[in-house]
């Protein structure tokens, strides 16, 4: 390789490296800094010039460091979590570097910031255990009918509402079916409400954002000191969050073969151990599971175990799409252009049959979850007090003319990949690397698809 060739690799991996999203870090074999990229920088507060050229371990201290661990080892470790200060979390992956003679020459380390959605997590469970609080201060369950939040008079609505009502009076653990969008946690919070431990907490986990790294110490919690950057009292998981109420295993399906052994057993000893800890605590739970993959199918490919889904799957209920009730789309309509009316102080419009005609004709691919999106702009674009069908051609989901088949095949298909993508980054919350996993696509594809729908919202 000539010299020119020389110079554009290094500029073609350069440009590659401060690309990543992810803090890249190489030392040598003697544990000095020969890489911080500017993520690096960003990520731990230390600027290139103070750190380059010397010793990794004056800035940290040794425990904390995989780097050096792997300069011992020289076997790579990946996803690690590593708590480097208080208020930063990260993933680690780190792997020794061998010149072509296989001597160690020194081991790279690829740092994933995993904060926010640590913090999201963190924060759902603190909103779950207020809102459970404030119900039980002012008794709402007495005077809320437990299923009052899904709207809709369809007869195949009102018979899902019933068998709801039916399987809440036992103790049955439920399989919740049904496509992205549906209102599967609805109908699990309905469950809940309707059941005698409505006065219990109900605690939402969605298996499909949490990093896999994170897995145990969410659901099982951890001891003080298990591991670094452990909080110094210890931390209680989502099984033991959930004693004597209801835990919700949202995309159940996404849950890694190990940690669906762990439940299993939990399901089957009603105990949990801490990670860290050798004493086992008795819980009281119900498990209330949903998924809109199909499991049988993910059995047969060995991604999901047999004796679990029999465990979850003493009950199936089975969601409809937006599709089999179509009845109901115009009281959807009017609720949520209500509720958006009222959060952007704006008169609460009437909608010609033209255009609710549109809203009836579209087959919602999205389901609920897209019906509610295209109220919201409809009420935020439009400000007139009657719209017709003109009006909302421009924030509907397709064009006129039939309404859903001028644009042809590609046109619809390029719509679903967007709605499937927007579902997946909303699901785990803005975490790329998850939400790629969650579609079955590199993390590359994502960010090009990202790119070429222009959805720069999460």
């Amino acid at each position: 390789m000539n010299r020119t060739s020389n110079e554009h690799a290094l500029h073609y991996l350069n440009t590659l490296i401060e690309t990543s999203s992810d803090a890249i870090i190489i030392i040598n074999k003697l544990g000095v800094v020969e890489f911080w990229s500017t993520k690096a920088e960003e990520m731990y507060g230390i600027p290139v010039e103070r750190i380059q050229n010397k010793k990794i371990s004056t800035f940290f201290k040794k425990e904390d460091l995989k780097l050096l661990e792997i300069l011992k080892t020289k076997k790579p470790v990946f996803n690690v979590y590593h708590q480097p200060r208080p208020d930063k979390h990260v993933l680690i992956s780190s792997s020794p570097i061998f010149d072509d003679l296989g001597t160690l020459i020194g081991s790279i380390s690829i740092d994933q910031d995993i904060t926010n959605v640590v913090k999201l997590n963190e924060k759902l469970s603190l909103t779950t255990t207020e809102l459970q609080k404030v119900k039980q201060q002012y008794n709402l369950q007495e005077q809320i009918e437990p299923l009052a939040e899904i709207k809709g008079c369809s007869t195949v609505l009102q018979t899902t509402k019933n068998l709801v009502l039916k399987v809440a009076k036992t103790d049955a653990t439920v399989l919740i079916q049904g496509e992205s969008g549906v209102g599967k946690e609805l109908f699990a919070q309905g469950v809940h409400e309707a059941s005698f431990r409505k006065d219990q907490p109900f605690v939402p986990i969605n298996c499909g954002a949490i990093p896999e790294a994170l897995f145990e110490s969410e659901f099982f919690g951890y001891e003080k000191g298990s591991f670094t950057g452990a909080n110094k009292d210890g931390k209680a998981g989502k099984v033991e969050m959930a004693d004597g109420g209801t835990l919700f295993l949202d995309e159940i399906g996404m849950l890694p073969l190990d940690m669906q052994v762990k439940l299993l057993r939990v399901l089957q000893e009603r105990e949990v151990i801490r990670i860290g800890g050798n004493v086992s605590k008795k819980v009281d739970i119900r498990i209330v599971a949903a998924t809109n993959s199909d499991l049988e199918q993910m059995i047969k490919k060995g991604q999901f175990r047999e004796d679990l889904y029999y465990r979850i799957n003493v009950v199936t209920l089975k969601v409809p799409s937006l599709r089999e009730r179509i009845e109901d789309i115009p009281i959807l309509v009017n609720h949520f252009a209500q509720e958006y009316s009222a959060k952007y102080q704006k008169e609460v419009p009437t909608l010609f049959d033209s255009a609710m005609e549109m809203f009836t004709n579209y087959e919602w691919p999205g389901n609920i979850r897209e019906l509610r999106n295209v109220v919201e702009r409809m009420i935020i674009f439009i400000d007139h007090s009657r719209i017709t069908a003109k009006e909302i051609v421009n924030i509907f989901p397709t064009s006129t003319n039939d309404y859903i088949d001028k644009e042809g095949l590609e046109y619809e298909k390029a719509h679903l990949e967007k709605n499937r993508i927007q579902e997946a980054l909303e699901k785990t919350y803005g975490n790329k690397s998850a939400a790629a996993k969650k579609l079955g696509i590199s993390r590359v594809s994502l960010y090009n698809k990202i790119k070429k729908y222009g959805i720069f919202d999460y």
